[in-house]
């Protein structure tokens, strides 16, 4: 059988070719036989165990394959699971096979080829290694030189030092791996056996105490590379370290395309070179090191770069010296030539050279001695990056457009800039470049598009600048403010990735955010002031206040961040106050009702913040807990709610939290930024800047006094730029709790407001009339107003104009208006009953002096033009605005029957111009008396109070009114009669003449109201009405008349014992009005004579006798007047004056002639009467002839006409003997003076009585 088994392993050639898995398991399972039966011994044999070899270096299937139930094919998982079997059990049970398998089965260790089979690999070396230790030290070292084909130590050593930086692939080869170095350590060096026998059993030990996911990849190839180090501090052998580095080198190319393993044998590269002792060998080797470096792959610049920083640890001149070497070399020029620079494929070959190289000397930076980095890091480091960065190319300076050049350039200037700060000398380190490399790095920054993060240049540079921030010189305001600009904006428009689609975008957005975490809580750092805070927070608040709500979410997660730093970092010294807690919080706390709950927690967390802040500036500890600040953790829950209602609840309770901790002299800049808040575009957060506004000023209002017109005119500001019902209420609301607390500030606040008055300021005025005693105050506040400064001034509108001209001052006009605006709400009723009559006076006062009064020139064109869309409907006219307000109490007083009446006869028209006023206010006052009986107690009372007002006009209208009430019944039912008659009595005196008219007309009007009350006043009411006729200040008889009107009215129900002592002197007085140029006056004069003739019938006596017959001669005339009214009251007279010429004939004729509605001739009657007149009383010829003369100068055509057709008539109806008593000469020269009139009916009737002279002839 012997002679068959070089036969037998011969034709297993064949076989093992074959691809299918069962042929694969049968071949495997023939090879252990073999194994076991010496066959592996004979020539030939090492074939089958590469056929082992090569079957457990099979890649293991991640998902097994569902074979069909008829497959014959297996799948190759279970080859290679057998494989490593066999191969284990062949070493461990097979004595016979110690010899053939070691130390052949090192050769495998090396190949890349059998990595699968690493693991199964070292466990067989392992066991046999101890086996052969057993059997004695000279069986178990390795003798090479009869075994050339075997790797050597330093291989052995690379190989298993590399593949254990990811302990947990090919099933755990790292542990694997590492035992097997622990057992070769006597074939590795002699010295290591201590020394490994210590630190390998650590190694293991803290791969056993985690798991694939739990180990930390930097940790372990740090915990790797250190026991490398404590390798060759051990060795200690230049040589040795030197070989070691060579041959980590050499395997090099072993590692393409596994990154990872390749990246880590690089740090070992370093490693090793930074222990050699030749500086020529160092540099020989990074010298070809970046000669055959991939400079094209990321993870290999990045490995390179390692290399150089871990080497420069030990080497850092030699290191720079060699990076500047390469870069004079061929092979650098090569590859940077004028002319190679813009073909597209070796510029990109360039820019990944030049990467590397830029790494390189961030390494450097990064690992060198901080110590030694400090003197080179600009005049080296710095100076040869950018120079690498930025080519000049015809003298122009050309920087690349290369994403991964860019990175590189960041990532090394970031290191650069961390050691510096990790330097024990950074504080004294003045960083020259600091300026150039944050433009740079602002460039890079703004560079990248803002919707999407696909590179970590940004996270790169911030973080440069994150570490630049820190050391001087400190950057300049606008640099840094820039900064933060473009950082802001670089990171948080970025749109977020759709959740769970891409882990490592998620990751890089992670890192990126706290880069910019880190560089804001940096820039910070220099300037821990609340000014400094506060700079970080402005550049915050637009993206705080973004339509964007992603946006939102990370701008106040940063201001979180921040404001956390700040409270953790803070460290007062003294006493001092934190003077923007309140714009702060005022930024945040409306967030608290952002549509994004997670902007909401943020929201909280910056407001807790603060007021922590707060109580740390107030001097307490950091440790300190306060109960009421803390409530706002709890009610974060509250703000996770959908719920708007429960939502703006918790936004209530913030608000009263923040109420009680915050200073009283940080409410306004609170408030004031509140309201800026009313205008966010997120409606939840204005709604929450509402409620939030309303419960300060509920909780804290009663501080704000001085404050008041500052946040009245923010307000209307406010309103004028939103048109949200919900903000519209809020803002009335906000009023309305300022002014329950200051009334007066408020109503002072809103009457500053310009005028008119737009239409949110009236909104405002009515928010005034929710609350009864509220109102009661505002409107006893604006009554002030109105009597506080004059109604008007006199000013000339041109300069040559004669009289003055009246404008309205702005206050009374404005506390008009405003009364107005108050009043016009439904819910001011009640207080408008409980000031009624104040109300009522003032208000028709108002009215009675601006009768006539202009607006200010700047109002007017205001009135005319309007002041845009939101202007109320109003008008501004002084008296007409007054109108208005009074019209709006009465209807809110519940006097709409008032209003209507004064409607229908045009009274609120008469009230407003001068001409009809006195009209208008007549009108009211019986309205009054007659819709509004029971006010007028207190109305009169008011009104008496201001008869002794400065203003003649408003003594005027006051008299007016009180006079009309007289007018009515109702004043008697009320019981008013004897103070309005006392009243009135005392304004007889008054120095207006207008007054004293009205006076009389009031006691006159007693006539017509309280008929039955005149005999009981007759002396009163006869006296006072007859002064008037004696009026001496009464340049236009207006008085007279008005006395005259009354004693007409007055006559027929007073005592005729109180009449007759004062008939005469009445009669007397009257009688030079009958011939006035006043219609008026000639009517009401003679009526009255009427009415006193009418007084006497039947007691006439001769003294009154004698003024009937002297007004015969002008009543008779004056039926010939031109008006109608005094042609009226001439006939009434005439009929009166009949019964008293003792005539009956003579009375019979008048009354038949002059009866009301019956047409007259003239001549016809006045031939009549004379006829009679002279048959009866013939001795009154001369008399009445004399009389007649005065009228034929009468100003009158048909009086001049009349009067000689009375003469005439007289002269012919009287006896020739009574001649004597005409003087014919005096009576025909004014005759024939009549003949020359311009008038022929004055002629024609002069010729006629010429004519009837001639019986005297």
């Amino acid at each position: 059988m012997e002679v068959k088994k070089p036969f037998i392993l011969s034709s297993m050639r064949l076989p093992l070719l074959d691809t299918n898995t069962k042929v694969k398991r049968a071949v495997v399972q023939v090879i252990s036989a073999m194994a076991h039966h010496g066959y592996l011994e004979q020539p030939g044999g090492e074939a089958m165990v590469e056929y082992i070899v090569q079957q457990c270096a099979l890649p293991p299937e991640s998902e097994p394959r569902k074979l069909a139930p008829d497959s014959e094919d297996l799948p190759e998982d279970g080859v290679r699971a057998i494989s490593i079997s066999t191969l284990y059990l062949v070493s461990t049970t097979v004595d016979r096979m110690s010899d053939v398998l070691w130390p052949y089965l090192l050769e495998f260790l090396t190949p890349t080829r059998f990595t699968g089979a690493l693991t199964p690999l070292c466990r067989s070396l392992v066991h046999l290694a101890q086996k052969k230790q057993e059997v004695g030290a000279d069986a178990f070292l390795i003798q090479y030189d009869g075994n050339v084909s075997l790797p050597s130590p330093y291989a052995i050593t690379t190989r298993l030092l590399t593949v254990s930086s990811h302990p947990y692939l090919g099933d755990g080869r790292g542990a694997a791996s590492l035992r097997l170095l622990n057992v070769l350590h006597r074939n590795i060096h002699p010295l290591l056996g201590q020394r490994w026998a210590t630190t390998i059993p650590l190694l293991l030990e803290h791969l056993d105490e985690h798991t694939e996911e739990t180990l930390s990849q930097k940790e372990w190839e740090e915990k790797l590379l250190a026991f490398l180090r404590d390798t060759l501090t051990v060795v200690s052998d230049n040589t040795w370290t030197c070989q070691l580095s060579l041959e980590m080198s050499k395997q090099l190319p072993c590692y393409n395309g596994i990154a990872q393993e390749k990246n880590f044998l690089y740090k070992c590269i370093g490693t090793t070179l930074g222990a050699a002792s030749s500086k020529e060998v160092v540099r020989k080797q990074l010298q070809e090191l970046l000669e055959t470096a991939r400079h094209q792959e990321e993870a290999e610049r990045e490995g390179l770069a390692c290399c150089f920083g871990i080497c420069a640890i030990s080497h850092l001149d030699d290191v720079l010296a060699q990076l500047e070497d390469f870069m004079r070399s061929d092979v650098f020029r090569k590859s940077t030539g004028i002319f190679n620079i813009f073909k597209d494929r070796n510029e990109n070959e360039v820019e990944k050279l030049k990467g590397t190289l830029i790494l390189c000397y961030g390494h450097v930076a990064a690992r060198a001695p901080r110590e030694l980095v400090l003197a080179k890091v600009e005049s080296d480091i710095l100076r040869n990056i950018f120079q690498y960065f930025s080519t000049k190319v015809l003298g122009i300076k050309v920087e690349t457009k290369d994403p991964a050049l860019k990175l590189c350039l960041v990532q090394s200037v970031c290191m650069a800039s961390q050691a510096i700060c990790s330097s024990a000398q950074a504080n004294s380190f003045h960083f020259s470049r600091k300026a150039e490399l944050v433009a740079q790095m602002m460039e890079f920054i703004k560079a990248e598009p803002p919707d999407s993060l696909r590179t970590p240049i940004r996270k790169k540079a911030m973080l440069a600048c994150t570490y630049m921030a820190s050391l001087e010189p400190a950057l300049e305001e606008h640099v840094q403010a820039d900064l933060i600009h473009s950082c802001l904006h670089s990171v948080l428009p970025v749109l977020p990735e759709p959740e769970g689609e891409d882990d490592h975008q998620e990751s890089l957005y992670l890192d990126t955010m706290r880069a910019l975490e880190g560089l804001l809580t940096g820039l910070l750092r220099r300037n821990m002031t609340p000014q400094g805070l506060q700079i970080m927070v402005e550049h915050l608040s637009p993206w705080i206040k973004s339509p964007r709500g992603h946006e939102r979410v990370r701008a106040l997660s940063l201001s979180a961040c921040l404001l956390r730093y700040f409270l953790e970092h803070l460290h007062v010294s003294a006493l001092v106050p934190f003077h923007n807690l309140g714009l702060l919080i005022g930024l945040f706390s409306p967030r608290c009702a952002d549509l994004w709950p997670a902007t909401r927690q943020e929201a909280v967390s910056c407001v807790y913040a603060l007021l922590y802040l707060q109580l740390g500036y107030e001097g307490f500890s950091r440790d300190y807990r306060d109960d009421v600040a803390e409530r706002l953790l709890t009610l974060k829950e509250g703000l996770v709610h959908p719920d708007s209602a429960i939502l703006f609840h918790t936004c209530n309770s913030i608000a009263q939290i923040i109420a009680k901790r915050l200073p009283p002299e940080q409410l306004i800049s609170l408030l004031l930024t509140m309201f800026e808040g009313l205008g966010d575009p997120d409606r939840n957060c204005s709604r929450a800047a509402t409620v939030m506004v309303n419960c300060l000023l509920k909780e804290r209002g009663n501080m704000l006094q001085e404050k008041v017109p500052e946040i009245v005119s923010v307000l209307r500001s406010k309103l004028q730029e939103t048109r949200e019902e919900y903000i519209l209420q809020a803002a009335q609301h906000s009023v309305h709790l300022l002014a329950s607390q200051h009334c007066a500030a408020v109503v002072t606040s809103l009457l500053g407001s310009p005028l008119p008055f737009d239409s949110h300021t009236c909104t405002l005025w009515r928010a005034l009339a929710v609350e009864p005693s509220l109102t009661t105050q505002v409107l006893g506040l604006l009554l002030e107003k109105l009597s506080k400064d004059v109604p008007f001034k006199e000013t000339r509108a041109f300069l040559l104009s004669s009289s003055p001209g009246r404008v309205a001052t702005l206050l009374p006009l404005a506390a008009t208006c405003a009364l107005c605006e108050v009043m016009s709400a439904p819910a001011s009723g009640p207080a408008v009953l409980e000031l009624y009559p104040q109300l009522f006076a003032a208000l028709l006062l108002r009215i009675s002096c601006t009768v006539g009064v202009a607006l200010p020139r700047n109002l007017q064109a205001k009135e005319r033009k309007g002041v845009g869309s939101a202007v109320a409907p109003r008008s501004l006219e002084p008296c007409s605005s007054a109108a208005d307000a009074l019209q709006a109490m009465l209807l809110r007083g519940g006097n709409e029957d008032v209003v209507q009446r004064m409607e229908l006869e045009g009274g609120w028209q008469l009230l407003r111009t001068s001409a009809g006023h006195e009209e208008g206010v007549t009108r009211l006052a019986s309205a009054m008396a007659k819709f509004a009986g029971p006010r007028l107690p207190l109305v009169m009372k008011a009104l008496v109070c201001t008869q002794s007002s400065v203003y003649e006009i408003q003594r005027v209208t006051s008299t007016s009114f009180l006079a009309e009430l007289l007018n009515s019944n109702v004043v008697n039912d009320l019981m008013l009669l004897e103070s309005l008659l006392d009243n009135l009595a005392a304004r007889q005196k008054d120095t207006c003449a207008s007054v004293r008219r009205l006076v009389l007309r009031g006691l006159a009007n007693v006539a017509s109201g309280s008929p039955d009350k005149v005999r009981a006043h007759g002396p009163q009411l006869l006296t006072a009405v007859i002064g008037g006729l004696d009026d001496r200040d009464d340049p236009h008889s207006l008085v007279a008349l008005e006395a005259m009107v009354g004693l007409a009215r007055l006559l027929d129900l007073v005592e005729p014992q109180d009449l007759h002592p004062v008939l005469l002197h009445v009669a007397i007085r009257i009688r030079p009005f009958f011939d006035s140029e006043k219609m008026e006056l000639r009517s009401a004069s003679i009526h009255l004579f009427g009415h006193l003739n009418k007084a006497c019938q039947g007691r006439c006596e001769d003294v009154f006798l004698e003024q009937v017959v002297g007004g015969l001669v002008p009543l008779l005339l004056h039926l010939r007047d031109p008006q109608g009214p005094v042609t009226s009251a001439c006939r009434f007279a005439l009929r009166m004056c009949g019964p008293n010429l003792q005539c009956d004939e003579l009375a019979a004729a008048l009354q038949k002639h002059l009866q009301e509605g019956r047409g007259l001739h003239f001549g016809e009657f006045l031939n009549t009467t004379c006829k009679l007149l002279m048959h009866h009383f013939p001795e009154l010829l001369g008399r009445l002839v004399s009389t007649g003369l005065f009228y034929f100068k009468s100003s009158w055509e048909d009086i001049r006409a009349a009067a000689p057709m009375l003469t005439g008539f007289l002269v012919l109806h009287v006896e020739p003997e009574l001649r004597p008593q005409v003087d014919l000469e005096q009576l025909t020269a004014a005759l024939q003076l009549l003949l020359k009139d311009p008038a022929p009916l004055v002629r024609m009737k002069a010729a006629e009585t010429l004519g009837r002279l001639v019986k005297f002839a």
